[in-house]
């Protein structure tokens, strides 16, 4: 056989290749009425071709696009929104089959208007009651002589002693109690009128309340009473049981009227104060219970109460103090500890979806409505509070309705492909 007649026969057979292997790729719903429009990279979908094969880039097999708008497109917007040609939507809705569903793991859920009940979880911190906090000032001018073993951290009791002074006014302060004390001896002894007994009586009150009310020992107050002498030195004691905070006290030191010498902080009941953004704050009423527990230790959670005062702003974390009041029993929590603070909330009825239903830009949120039959809506919402995983939906949806719960991510990069063609 000639040369030629072999070429004739080789052409003629590689084209009954083609055309047998462009029927064979042809999908059997093309047999069942479906047109194909084009043939697109699954990768690329901005690459068409007019028939099958594999994408140029990625060498993955081209998939069709079938000419099947008029026949399944959803009553309503989403039949408006569809495009004659080509089977594609506008932005607003788009369709995906369900094997492509199937395959990216679309979920949707029904939309309903529920109560929730949240827990709460924030940080905190410990801080002292200050209705709790005491200090031992100088009421006048002097010198420190003696000082007793409590210092800084230490747990003292009250009435403890704590340091030994010397001054002019805390001298005359006992010599005017203990000339009180002998003018109401000599009172008894004489027959005076009711004025004047009354009168040493007051004097008697009056100079025993300037004793106490200097912090002197209530046991060096009974030795002046008894001996009716002042004493050198006036002892100070703790007004309160608690920690010793600060402590500024040193031998033979001189201080002045108003000077702290010590702080002392009674710990059986503390403050934590938990930071909250405001929408979170605002769903918190006054007396609802909480548990503390610290950082780590949540096995041993200290039941606590929200104070009845307005949270405060922190310029600094941008954040709401509240303040939460909790007994500490065994002194557990100590100031600028940090916590964990669980606060159940009990929220009104709202419209609630997950929070991965929703995309946030920042500027605008926005879901995925479930139009039926594969067709997908972006509808635009307005946003209320976020606990958890959950949000409230203030507009944009209603009850029964159904939105794209999983995959939203993937739904989305669906969306703008098909915005793009």
């Amino acid at each position: 056989m000639k040369p030629r007649y072999l070429g004739a026969i080789a052409l003629l057979v590689a084209a009954a290749y083609v055309a047998g292997t462009w029927r064979a790729q042809a999908p059997a719903e093309a047999a069942a009425g479906r047109r194909v429009l084009y043939y697109r990279d699954p990768m690329h979908p901005r690459y068409t071709s007019d028939k099958p094969g594999t994408a140029p880039d990625c060498g993955m097999k081209l998939e069709a696009v079938y000419a099947e708008v008029a026949d399944t497109a959803p009553a309503g917007a989403a039949r408006d929104a569809a495009i004659a040609t080509g089977g594609k939507a506008s932005g607003a809705a788009f369709h995906i089959d369900p094997e492509k569903q199937r395959l990216i793991g679309l979920r949707t859920i029904e939309v309903a208007r529920r109560r929730v009940t949240h827990r709460l979880r924030a940080p905190g911190r410990v801080a002292a009651d200050e209705s709790r906090v005491y200090r031992v000032t100088a009421k006048s001018e002097g010198w420190v002589r003696q000082i007793f073993p409590p210092g800084t951290g230490s747990l003292v009791k009250k009435g403890e002693p704590l340091v030994t002074v010397y001054g002019r006014d805390y001298r005359m302060a006992q010599q005017s109690y203990a000339f009180a004390l002998n003018a109401a001896d000599r009172a008894k002894d004489t027959t005076g009128t009711f004025d004047a007994v009354e009168q040493v009586r007051l004097s008697v009150v009056e100079t025993l309340g300037a004793l106490q009310g200097m912090g002197v020992d209530p046991a060096q107050i009974e030795e002046i009473a008894k001996a009716r002498q002042p004493q050198a030195d006036t002892r100070l004691t703790s007004p309160a049981a608690g920690f010793i905070t600060v402590r500024n006290v040193f031998a033979n030191q001189k201080f002045d009227a108003g000077a702290e010498l010590y702080r002392i902080v009674d710990l059986s009941r503390v403050w934590i104060l938990a930071d909250l953004y405001s929408d979170e704050a605002r769903h918190i009423p006054a007396g609802a219970a909480a548990s503390v527990a610290r950082t780590g230790e949540t096995h041993a959670a200290v039941a606590a109460r929200v104070a009845d005062v307005l949270p405060q702003f922190d310029g600094a974390s941008r954040t709401l103090k509240l303040r939460l009041e909790a007994d500490n029993t065994g002194f557990a929590l100590r100031p600028d500890m940090l916590v964990d603070v669980e606060i159940a909330i009990s929220l009104p009825p709202a419209i609630v979806v997950p929070a991965a239903a929703v995309l946030d830009s920042g500027r605008e949120q926005s879901v995925f409505a479930d139009r039926g039959e594969g067709w997908i809506e972006r509808r635009a919402v307005r946003t209320g509070w976020r606990y958890g995983n959950e949000i409230e939906i203030l507009q944009g949806l209603e009850p029964g309705e159904r939105v794209v719960a999983s995959a939203t991510f993937l739904v989305d990069s669906e969306s703008r492909l098909h915005a793009a063609r």
